[in-house]
């Protein structure tokens, strides 16, 4: 297993490219199942997400390969197989997009149910709901979904549900309609940019869906569909952490292949908290122009990519965030957005009302030195000066992007851990990060590895310690501190001499509260 070592407090300086969006390449790789002829996939990113999917998709007949110019072939030679087993689908909840496709194309779908998530509760009852209403026939069996239909027939679906419209729910019964008898409408419709870039792409293969962007999708069906070259969107959630990255180190980067009228309120929430983003012309790389607005938007439906330039000069301003479904603030930015407001002066509210429980990472910034404490289905914050090095651990994808955040802004290492939840969704971020002038290593998860800094071991005067049975003075011996074992070295009362304490853990050294070490 690996883990980053990260140097902090560089400046950012340069270019970086946004790749595409992992949640619209997914769903779009999973809808491929439905295709007649070969499907080619632009800007698919390498991720260990999509190639999870591509195996998945290979024990389903597709035939999936990487061309030289870094797009996804899909190819169906086998249709017969139907069966999403539990051992991939477990690895990634977005292997649940097989099901409506499956189930279209080939009448039949036996689906793992896809588990737990650490973001909170994600049923996928909503999606269920869709498919029965177009005349699947549902149950659940040993931890699978068994869905049959002879023919699928369209109708009436109201996809609403009590945190908002459900995405790949929205991409489940979207993908199935196409293939139905008739016309289906669906109500309360996911409108993300990855649900309409999906839409885009059936449509390319022959399918007849209106609305796409709005909550009321039309979709009139049709009985086969073709292939297709398809680039996909920008990923939004990237562009956004590269912007922030930039303005929490005060660095000057221009961030390419965006997609501003995807990204509207997190560029208001930005301008909000003072960071100043410039939108520069295609054919210059740095020339001055006008601040972004997100009103200045381009005429044509179609998305429109430029280059976005943030310059990190200005002091950060306290917000009020709250993450909601779109077009609101997305909530995969919202532990982004916590590590950049912990810098801000003042105080910052951020709220989630999409997972109202996603604040694991809370605990990982307070190590860092943020001042951030839980009040219901919120997170004060207390801006500081600055962040300090420490040992951290990922619990999720989008709460490992922000600690990778948190750290090139603080000041001296930081060792992340858990870092294969960042290989799910960010290509290759370290290198495209470092190539801007930061220090990040990728290196094994062993004590070996971790910087000296971040290695307790300093000579501090203690109380006496508790001297066992049998072990004189000047002896090595285990003491309890915090209730965790430690070593105390040529143990002496600290008004003879000053104890070293030495820990195996790596932890951040603070003199003023030793002997209790916080754990990892």
């Amino acid at each position: 297993m690996d883990m980053f070592v990260v140097q902090g407090g560089t400046p950012l300086q340069g270019r970086v490219r946004v790749s595409g969006a992992k949640n619209a390449a997914l769903p779009i790789m999973a809808a491929s199942i439905m295709a007649d002829e070969a499907v080619t996939l632009r800007d698919a990113p390498d991720l260990v997400d999509v190639r999870t999917l591509a195996h998945l998709l290979g024990t389903l007949g597709l035939l999936v390969e990487r061309n030289d110019d870094q797009s996804l072939r899909l190819e169906v030679i086998d249709d017969a197989a139907t069966v999403a087993d539990y051992e991939l689908v477990r690895r990634m909840r977005a292997s649940i997009c097989v099901l409506g496709p499956l189930l279209a194309r080939r009448r039949r779908a036996v689906v793992s149910l896809p588990g737990g998530c650490n973001i909170g509760d994600r049923p996928i009852d909503l999606h269920l709901k869709g498919l029965e209403a177009l005349g699947a026939d549902i149950r659940i069996e040993r931890g699978y979904v068994v869905a049959a239909a002879r023919r699928l027939r369209g109708n009436r679906v109201f996809l609403g549900g009590p945190f908002g419209s459900t995405v790949t729910g929205t991409c489940n019964v979207l993908a199935a309609a196409v293939l139905a008898d008739g016309v289906t409408l669906i109500e309360s419709a996911a409108c993300e940019p990855e649900v309409v870039d999906l839409g885009h792409f059936l449509n390319s293969l022959g399918a007849r869906i209106e609305g796409l962007g709005t909550p009321f999708l039309r979709i009139e069906g049709v009985r086969s569909l073709g292939g297709t070259e398809h680039s996909v969107i920008p990923d939004r959630i990237e562009a956004a952490t590269f912007l922030m990255a930039a303005a929490m180190t005060r660095g000057d980067v221009a961030v390419e292949n965006c997609c501003p009228q995807h990204m509207s309120a997190i560029l208001d929430k930005l301008a909000e908290v003072g960071i100043r983003i410039e939108q520069l012309p295609a054919d210059d790389g740095l020339s001055h122009t006008p601040p972004f607005s997100p009103l200045s938007r381009p005429s044509d439906t179609g998305p429109q990519t430029s280059t976005l330039r943030v310059r990190g000069t200005a002091p950060l301003r306290p917000a009020e965030c709250s993450a909601l479904p779109y077009p609101g603030l997305p909530t995969d930015v919202q532990a982004q957005f916590m590590a950049l407001l912990s810098l801000a002066e003042g105080t910052s509210v951020v709220t989630d009302k999409v997972f109202p429980d996603r604040f694991m990472h809370v605990a990982e910034l307070v190590r860092l030195g943020a001042k951030i404490h839980r009040e219901g289905p919120s997170a004060i914050i207390n801006g500081v000066e600055r962040l300090s090095g420490a040992c951290v651990m990922a619990s999720d994808l989008r709460a490992s992007a922000a600690l990778v955040l948190a750290a090139l802004a603080a000041d001296g290492e930081t060792v992340i851990r858990r870092i294969y939840h960042l290989d799910r969704g960010y290509e290759r971020i370290e290198q495209r990060i470092n190539a801007l002038g930061a220090s990040i290593q990728r290196v094994d998860d062993c004590a070996d590895n971790v910087p000296q800094t971040l290695q307790l071991s300093q000579s501090i005067c203690v109380p006496a310690p508790h001297i066992p049975v049998g072990t004189t003075p000047g002896e090595p011996a285990s003491m309890t501190a915090d209730n965790r074992q430690v070593r105390i070295d040529n143990a002496q009362p600290a008004s003879a001499c000053t104890t070293a304490v030495r820990s195996s853990q790596a932890v951040s050294a603070d003199p003023l509260k030793l002997p209790s070490i916080s754990d990892d």
